[in-house]
């Protein structure tokens, strides 16, 4: 039981979880002005951790014939038989359910607009099938996460700056055309779509380095709007920073580092974007 429940969370990445976290802490820590309940803390990284859980084992499921025929990623769980298709599915019904019931544990609100999140994510695993747009549509779904963590603790959207949503779409869709560009050439001949698939991947690099830059712009932007300090300022430097170094190491050319780009840089921009706004909060004046 032990090495079939290792065995699932390496099917998930579950270690992966917690770069899912930062942002979602960055909406309750604006929302709170400063550090939420211990309340909202928990039942914020339960739902992320359900939500996320039920996503990838889903993307999973529906994407095991794809994952067979890709030499990349014949070797997942399920095409390989170490996971069987039941099992992936309990694990996603108790994820969704889990997920559901830490919204419950929250407010009303949060109940409320959790199926829509929860389809959201679900939905992004079918958009490669029938649009080039599917990084947006996962960015649209990473989106919820600082809502959510707003809505967490004031069970209302007044205030929320949606400018911080909107900033954290596009770094998602950013990355995922990024690291879409390692199944280029299988998405074209599988007839599924991606920016890279469609437009190459050079056109998909400069798609990616635009969404960067609205992505920093709006993240400037959420700073302006709540009002923050130089804490603040002083991450979006660091963010800027991470950012350029993503795209510095990897390049249409040479995508032997997207790894350490997409899962490293990922969770250090996640992070230092929270960190500099919970600093920020906590030395400014009343």
């Amino acid at each position: 039981m032990l090495k079939k429940i290792a065995i699932l969370l390496e099917m998930i990445k579950f270690k992966l979880t917690i770069f899912a976290m930062p942002f979602a802490f960055t909406g309750a820590c604006l929302a709170a002005g400063g550090v939420p309940g211990a309340t909202v803390i928990l039942w914020v990284a339960v739902a992320l951790v359900g939500a996320r859980t039920a996503a990838m084992g889903f993307n999973r499921i529906v994407d095991w014939r794809f994952d067979k025929a890709n030499p990349r990623t014949a070797n997942r769980a399920i095409p390989t038989g170490e996971v069987r298709m039941a099992e992936a599915w309990a694990m996603v019904v108790l994820s969704a359910l889990l997920f559901f019931f830490a919204c419950s544990r929250l407010n009303p609100l949060t109940l409320q607009i959790s199926p829509f999140a929860l389809a959201l994510t679900l939905l992004y695993s079918y958009t490669k099938r029938f649009t080039s747009l599917c990084h947006l549509v996962l960015g649209l779904a990473q989106a919820f996460s600082p809502l959510g963590g707003w809505v967490a603790v004031t069970g209302s959207l007044a205030g929320y700056p949606f400018v911080l949503s909107a900033g954290v779409l596009f770094w998602m869709a950013g990355f995922d055309t990024i690291y879409a560009c390692l199944d280029a050439d299988f998405d074209k001949d599988s007839d599924l779509f991606s920016m890279p698939s469609r437009f190459g991947r050079r056109r998909a690099f400069r798609l990616a380095v635009l969404f960067h830059v609205l992505a920093f712009l709006l993240f400037t932007a959420t700073g302006v709007r709540m009002g923050l300090n130089y804490w603040y300022y002083i991450g979006l430097v660091l963010t800027a920073g991470a950012l350029f170094y993503q795209h510095l190491i990897v390049t249409p050319r040479d995508l032997s580092r997207i790894k350490a780009s997409f899962f490293s840089m990922n969770g250090v921009i996640s992070l230092t974007i929270f960190v500099a706004t919970l600093l920020s909060l906590l030395t400014m004046e009343n």
